[in-house]
């Protein structure tokens, strides 16, 4: 089988190594790709915006499974177009991607289904949205409605940090078209967690747990991001947590897409928080994460392909994967000043050294001149496994010491807190 992935970061080389593996899949493709995609996948220069180029490429191909990486080209409707031509895609329809393409829609869907998530108000005038906020204790968090690349969410410790938001969401449009509605919300005390489900819109398949780092910097400092590593399992998710997990988010979502008819079939990442209170939903994520997908599939034994196809033909009971024991970790090289202004077209070196230890998932990377250099703001995934967590940081830690360009920094703190530090 011939397999497209479509997307261009660190998830999607993740994807295409892992489904490169498997011994049904004879060739894989990847639209846009970058830089090292090109190790394990052939990459086609059609930008994701060009759904019927792409469409048109699969077609003469002979695609035998379409896999959508990112939110964007979920909530363009690629999958209704693929569908709708007769190819097997991976991933929900624009309609159930709204989950992850509107914050307003997915708050209202939890509080009318009972899945527990932070209290809130939402919004299309700024005024109101002030007069709300003015009400609330602080910290608040703001968030733009749309899709901002993981940026568009705010922590406001002070009511001049919250003028400030809802000035740059609604009124200087700084997320563009995501600013048009906003979301205001109390403010969670807890770990964060990241949780990924596999539904095939009857039943889900509970993948291991993860933890993100959102903020730049170490210690949880500096601005949020897409995410700086990640590391899996996370213990903070105890047995009894991964319980309520089932029954008070899953289950009720799992309700919730019947009772309003809703068709979800695809990856769900619901970004939890472990309140003193119990698990509260942050936010709905309609795709693999990134970069929890590189040490979900670096933990991963069993062949991706079945999971995915297993999901589309509403099988996913039949399934009982096997994941490595053990913990992996990723940490993010970032190019300096992401995740705000950055430069581009830096040299990478010391790729071949570091392979020695870790996995190394290309982001923002691309060829030139024969040579791999920066072209965004999260660069590599250094991604290693271990048989337990030290091991694995180490291993990830001491690749990422071989790896140089101009402006490089990542965060040195990744998996500490699974180490209770």
């Amino acid at each position: 089988m011939k397999v497209l992935i479509l997307g261009s970061g660190g998830r999607e080389h993740a994807l295409a190594w892992k489904l490169s593996q498997s011994p049904r899949v004879t060739a894989v493709f990847c639209a846009p790709g970058n830089g090292g995609i090109g190790e394990v996948a052939t990459c086609v220069p059609i930008k994701l915006s060009e759904i019927e180029r792409l469409l048109e490429f699969a077609l003469a191909e002979n695609i035998g499974l379409t896999v959508v990486g990112p939110d964007d080209a979920l909530a363009a409707g690629m999958v209704d177009r693929f569908s709708a031509a007769g190819l097997r895609i991976f991933g929900p329809t624009q309609a159930a991607a709204r989950l992850e393409s509107s914050k307003v829609f997915a708050k209202e869907f939890m509080q009318r289904h009972g899945i527990p998530t932070a209290c809130s108000g939402h919004f299309t005038n700024s005024l109101e949205a002030r007069r709300y906020a003015a009400g609330l204790p602080l910290p608040l968090v703001l968030k733009a409605d749309g899709l901002a690349l993981g940026k568009g969410v705010i922590i406001a410790q002070t009511r001049e940090e919250v003028e400030q938001a809802i000035l740059d969401i609604m009124d200087k449009r700084k997320f563009g078209s995501a600013g048009q509605a906003m979301v205001i919300e109390e403010f969670l005390e807890g770990p964060e967690c990241s949780i990924h489900a596999l539904v095939d819109g009857s039943n889900y398949l509970l993948f291991p747990s993860a933890q993100d780092h959102k903020r730049a910097l170490d210690d949880d400092q500096g601005l949020n991001t897409g995410g700086m590593g990640t590391y899996s399992p996370a213990p903070q998710l105890t047995p009894a947590l991964e319980q309520s997990l089932r029954t008070d988010v899953l289950d009720r979502f799992i309700a919730g897409l019947k009772a309003d008819g809703l068709s979800y079939q695809g990856m769900l990442f619901p970004g939890l928080m472990l309140t003193p209170k119990g698990i509260r939903v942050l936010e709905f994520n309609c795709r693999f994460g990134d970069p929890e997908t590189q040490v979900l599939l670096a933990r991963l034994e069993s062949d991706l392909l079945d999971l995915l196809e297993a999901t589309i033909d509403r099988t996913l009971p039949r399934q009982t994967p096997r994941w490595r024991s053990g913990s992996a970790v990723c940490v993010i090289a970032a190019s300096g000043g992401y995740p705000e202004t950055y430069e581009t077209g830096k040299p990478v070196g010391g790729l071949e050294k570091a392979t020695k230890t870790a996995v190394i998932f290309h982001a923002g990377t691309r060829i030139a001149e024969g040579k791999i250099t920066t072209s965004g703001g999260r660069v590599l995934g250094v991604t290693a496994t271990g048989h337990d967590l030290p091991e694995a940081r180490s291993k990830a830690y001491s690749a990422m010491t071989a790896i140089h360009f101009e402006g490089m920094f990542f965060r040195r703190d990744i998996g500490a807190k699974g180490l209770g530090h």
